[in-house]
């Protein structure tokens, strides 16, 4: 199975400014005026122009402040507060302090427009310290 990520923004240019600066991402390719296509992570995600107030699933329109959604998408990165500190000049927003746990540091971002993410910093065998035999 290939995964790709997909992410509504209301502003394409704006969108991919952040990503790449964020998150160290580059474009790959333009698809027309309504998707661009950001490469340097183990998959492909793709920013899709979607206006605030269009159509989204059900009967919901598409908003981009802050909001919750039962999916995030987590950055595996070297350093933590290196990687904080980059999202934030971005455009981030820090929405709770780094924490420790077993298998390494975390801590919850907002992009601009309004989707959640995680940085998360492994240390010694990751999620094999937590991990059990199925």
């Amino acid at each position: 199975m290939k995964q790709l990520i997909n992410i509504d923004v209301p502003h394409l240019d704006e969108a991919t400014a952040f990503y790449t600066h964020a998150f160290g991402l580059h474009v790959g390719r333009r698809f027309g005026d309504e998707v661009v296509e950001l490469i340097g992570g183990e998959a492909p995600i793709y920013l899709l122009l979607k206006g605030e107030g269009s159509p989204a699933a059900g009967h919901d329109v598409r908003v981009y402040s802050r909001h919750w959604t039962p999916l995030h998408c987590d950055v595996v990165v070297e350093d933590v507060e290196a990687a904080l500190a980059s999202a934030v000049a971005a455009g981030a927003v820090q929405e709770d302090r780094i924490r420790s746990t077993r298998w390494g540091r975390i801590v919850q971002i907002a992009d601009p427009f309004g989707h959640g993410w995680c940085l998360l910093q492994f240390v010694g065998r990751g999620y094999d310290e937590i991990a059990t035999a199925p």
